[in-house]
């Protein structure tokens, strides 16, 4: 098991290679007419811009927290420090790298659109591919060398609580660029929609709206490096959690860690499912082809085609590591429970698509509800994404339950005194995980046929072109809802092992943690996170509403102002970057509260009772899956009605119909895109803040 880690870096490198490759061949496709590079280049620029300043500010609240981990923690000075740092570092460098990859294969493919959507597909995948094996590649990177340093080679006390720290570096970005982002993407897309579609009566993407530029710029620094830094950091805490939890409840010091072997087999193994991951996400993206079919379906399922590989690949992988590394019930069982991890997490996804495509009754219902207007638009959505909750909390527990009982089965009568149950469910969470790198790439692929479809409409490409990307983007809404449900299901069940982790290093550190809700402060703390989510869900909400207001008023004013604006005379241009601009401002400024408050208010409640912060973990982790799930689907569902009503149905683009749709999306977009997403980060951010200052809190 010594190579293990060798290995998994080894695969992390691969990894980065496959994305130099796949970014070479985006960059050597042609970018179009000089119009398209235009359109492309305002894109970068815009998008640039926005992660440069952003990262300058998170940078402050990074400098922050390492005072705080130095002045606070003994182990802290100056390991714990520097393991922040590099996970914080790592985490923006994906964003980074897969932001400008996507904004690089946006012109390119809507060019390859001209010549059919199995000559667009690939390129919108090999581009969002970068992004995912950044992603996959850089944190698996991280953390093997975080592991190989700290406890192999420096053998410091406390390594396993300094590798921790660097899940909390990664948590730190994700947390700011998924609010950030979230809130930029989505002020300016609510203001091109409802000043544009509603008011203006223009399409969408229409050159002559101010906001189109600055709607998709957000695509890129909300969807593809915001959602990037998401699953950089539920990657790493996915891998943390089982790692930190049997170190804990063992209490193994590193002397003990490197002595026995038998333990070092389950502490090892996350990384070993980590390896089969990764070499499965790489055959899996490497058999994404389109051929030479131009049908949809075809096309889907060429896309699906990487991500059942990946899958299918690991879970083989798995259960021959397994018989080859333990012996006994642990050879099949620990398999076991990562495939409840894959399966779940699929099938979580596969909810999703129900509730929000539009080839199922949930969404044509909505659809059908628009003929009575805005306001039963709205209701059926509420509804749709309060029932699909139902479904995703019986897959969780389900799987749970029987990543639980396996993780018991491999550990009967262990020596050292650890529950296999919680081992058994850390494992499955990196089952959901362990594809990461094909999962992102799907997702990514989606922002990237989006921009497509604005260039073309913006460059004046023929309509076919638009329908291509539109048929692309469609696609792309279904590959999302997949990559949505592994990272809202390993949010869950990855911040319930980092909380038996945290309940550990409590007794570790001398403490202990009653859970008792008849106790007093477990009862306040239990309210008290319960009510968290839906405050950081409104501050986020209500940051959208406040930024796209700035925008609906600045597009109204230009339309109003620029003279042949509305009406396209030819030379008027409207001023896109003064609508940049403002999306920027208004996200850097509103995401600080909310971030803030993820940090915040788990170390003031631990520094003041350690159970009433027991209380408040359990209660967020409740209320924010549940709410997560429900945004997400509800804005989804939506967004889809508002789609298939534009493909022709009730009415068509321009009708009462589409317009009372266009509102229900509006709603339905800083649900989906902003604090749906954000919950997955929420509750696992406070989680691992509190393992992390554990020691301070006792």
């Amino acid at each position: 098991m010594d190579i293990v880690p060798y290995l998994t870096g080894a695969s992390a490198l691969v990894a980065l290679l496959l994305g130099v490759y796949f970014y070479k061949v985006v960059k050597a496709a042609d970018v179009g007419s000089p119009k398209m590079a235009e359109i492309m280049t305002a894109i970068q620029q815009g998008s640039r811009a926005f992660l440069r300043r952003e990262y300058t500010w998170v940078a402050s609240f990074v400098v922050l927290m390492v005072v705080l981990i130095v002045v606070f923690l003994d182990w802290g000075r100056p390991w714990g420090a520097v393991a922040y740092v590099g996970g914080a570092v790592l985490s923006a460098l994906a964003g980074w790298a897969g932001m400008s990859v996507a904004t690089m294969a946006n012109a390119r493919t809507a060019n390859a659109a001209q010549q059919g959507p199995q000559k667009a597909l690939p390129l919108a995948f090999r581009g969002g591919a970068v992004m995912g094996f950044s992603v996959a590649g850089l944190s698996l990177l991280g953390l093997s060398l975080s592991y190989l340093l700290f406890v192999e080679w420096l053998e410091i006390d406390d390594a396993v609580q300094v590798v921790t720290a660097f899940g909390l570096g990664a948590s730190t970005i994700a947390l700011f660029s998924r609010i950030g982002g979230g809130i930029y993407t989505k002020a300016a897309d609510v203001g091109a929609d409802l000043v544009g579609k509603v008011e203006a009566d223009i399409p969408e993407d229409d050159p002559r709206n101010p906001a189109t530029i600055a709607d998709n710029v957000g695509d890129n620094v909300g969807d593809v490096a915001g959602m990037g830094a998401d699953l950089f950091e539920s990657y790493a805490g996915s891998l943390i959690a089982p790692v930190a939890y049997i170190v804990f409840a063992a209490n193994f010091d590193t002397d003990m860690i490197l002595g026995d072997s038998d333990f070092r087999n389950f502490l090892l193994f996350p990384f070993v499912v980590a390896l089969c991951g990764m070499i499965a996400s790489i055959i899996g993206a490497l058999a994404v082809r389109s051929g030479s079919s131009t049908k949809i379906k075809d096309l889907s399922s060429a896309l699906h085609r990487g991500t059942t590989v990946a899958m299918l690949l690991t879970v083989a992988g798995v259960f021959i590591a397994g018989w080859q590394i333990f012996d006994g019930d642990a050879e099949w069982a620990l398999p076991v429970s990562v495939l409840c991890g894959i399966v779940v997490g699929y099938g979580i996804g596969k909810v999703a698509e129900f509730w929000t495509s539009d080839h199922f009754r949930p969404v044509r219902n909505i659809a059908k509800q628009s003929e009575t207007g805005s306001a039963t638009v709205i209701l059926s959505g509420i509804s749709a994404g309060m029932v699909s909750v139902a479904a995703s909390v019986v897959l969780v527990m389900g799987a749970v339950g029987l990543a639980w009982w396996a993780g018991d089965m491999a550990l009967a009568d262990n020596p050292w005194g650890l529950s296999g149950g919680i081992y058994g469910i850390a494992i499955s969470a990196i089952g959901m995980l362990a594809t990461t790198g094909v999962v992102v790439a799907v997702d990514a692929y989606g922002p990237i046929a989006d921009n497509a479809g604005g260039i073309a409409e913006m460059s004046d490409l023929p309509s076919e072109v638009r329908e291509v990307t539109d048929s692309l983007d469609s696609l792309g809404n279904t590959t999302a809802a997949v990559a949505k449900g592994f990272a809202i299901g390993s949010a869950a069940v990855t911040a319930l092992a980092l909380f038996a982790a945290f309940n550990q290093a409590i007794i570790r550190e001398g403490g202990s943690l009653d859970l008792d809700i008849t106790n007093l402060d477990v009862f306040i703390g239990l309210f008290i996170g319960a009510m968290l989510p839906f405050l950081f869900a409104a501050l986020t909400i209500d940051a959208v509403g406040r930024a796209a207001n700035k925008m609906i008023s600045e597009v109204r004013r230009q339309f109003a102002e620029i003279p042949g604006l509305r009406e396209g005379s030819a030379g008027v241009q409207p001023d896109s970057a003064r609508c940049v601009d403002i999306s920027t401002r208004a996200s850097l400024r509103e995401m600080l509260l909310p971030g803030g408050l993820a940090v915040i208010v788990p170390l003031v409640i631990g520094l003041i009772d350690e159970d009433s912060l027991g209380g408040f973990l359990a209660g967020a982790l409740v209320t924010g899956f549940a709410l997560a799930i429900f945004m997400a689907n509800a804005g989804g569902a939506w967004d889809n009605a508002k789609k298939y009503i534009e493909a022709g149905s009730h009415g068509g683009k321009g009708s009462e119909s589409h317009k009372a749709a266009v509102v229900g999306d509006t709603v339905g977009d800083p649900f989906k895109d902003t604090a749906g997403p954000s919950m997955n980060i929420l509750i696992k951010v406070m989680t691992i803040v509190s393992l992390i200052f554990a020691s301070a809190f006792v």
